[in-house]
């Protein structure tokens, strides 16, 4: 799927994430990266085989914010 040079990471490779842009869409929350990840906004993907990965955004440093 990918003509960059260098080729982007495949969509089975731990970096997967690094793939360029082909799609993006915030106003619906998710963007397609060349090697066929549909990338979601809370960090989870769709692989092309169907595979799902789970949200795995990295967990903070115990601060939480709250509205007045």
């Amino acid at each position: 799927m990918c003509q960059h040079k260098p080729a982007c990471p495949t969509s089975d490779s731990a970096d997967r994430e690094a793939a360029r842009l082909m799609a993006h869409h915030p106003e619906q929350g998710w963007s397609l990266l060349c090697n066929g990840v549909l990338l979601f906004e809370d960090t989870g993907e769709l692989l092309p085989d169907g595979q799902i990965i789970a949200p795995h955004r990295p967990r903070g440093s115990g601060q939480v914010m709250t509205a007045a």
